[in-house]
C-alpha cells in the first residue's frame, strides 16, 4: 500500500522538539516551526530552528520548492539563500515511508542531508546533518507536528450537529 506524504505536499504549520549536537558532540535542546505554502508555480518553506543553548541560537531557512512534474520518480529541485551557508540547491527524494534531501553550496563547500521518517499523517520524524568538507558541524533529531487548523469564527457560531 502506497503511503501518502503530508509534509510538503500539504499547506501547513509543524512545529516540533528534540536534540540538537554542535560539532562537539554536545546536545541541546531544539525547538523548530515550519510553515509550507503551495503557490502556483513554487511551493514555499518558511522554517526556524531554535537551539536553546547559552545563548541560544536561531536558524531561519527560507525555500523555494519546485512542485512534482508529471514525470514518475522525478526528484524536487529546491534552492535556498542562507546568510551564513550561502546559496543551497538541493533535492528532496519522495520514497515509500520517508522523504530525503540532499544539499550542497558548491560555493562554500557545505552540504548536508535530511530524513523525514512518516509516522502518521500528523507526525513525523526528521533528522539532519550539516557537514563541511569531511567535518560534521553539526546535526539534529526532531518531531514534527503538524498544528490542527483554528477553526473559523463562522464555524463556531454554528449550532452542533445533532
Amino acid at each position: 500500500m502506497l503511503m501518502t506524504h503530508t509534509y510538503l505536499f500539504e499547506p501547513g504549520i509543524w512545529t516540533g522538539t528534540g536534540t540538537f549536537w554542535r560539532e562537539d558532540g554536545e546536545p541541546l535542546l531544539a525547538q523548530c516551526r515550519t510553515e509550507v505554502a503551495h503557490q502556483g508555480d513554487c511551493w514555499l518553506i518558511c522554517a526556524t530552528l531554535k537551539v536553546l543553548g547559552a545563548p541560544p541560537v536561531e536558524f531561519l531557512t527560507a525555500c523555494q520548492i519546485e512542485p512534482p512534474g508529471r514525470k514518475k520518480g522525478a526528484c524536487l529541485k529546491w534552492t535556498s539563500e542562507n546568510a551564513t551557508l550561502g546559496k543551497l540547491q538541493g533535492t528532496y527524494s519522495v520514497l515509500e515511508s520517508c522523504i530525503v534531501s540532499v544539499y550542497r553550496c558548491s560555493a562554500s563547500g557545505y552540504h548536508g542531508a535530511e530524513h523525514y521518517g512518516r509516522i502518521d499523517a500528523e507526525h513525523y520524524r526528521a533528522a539532519g546533518v550539516l557537514l563541511l568538507e569531511e567535518r560534521r558541524l553539526s546535526s539534529w533529531e526532531l518531531l514534527l507536528t503538524r498544528e490542527r487548523a483554528a477553526a473559523s469564527s463562522a464555524d463556531s457560531d454554528r449550532p452542533a450537529a445533532p
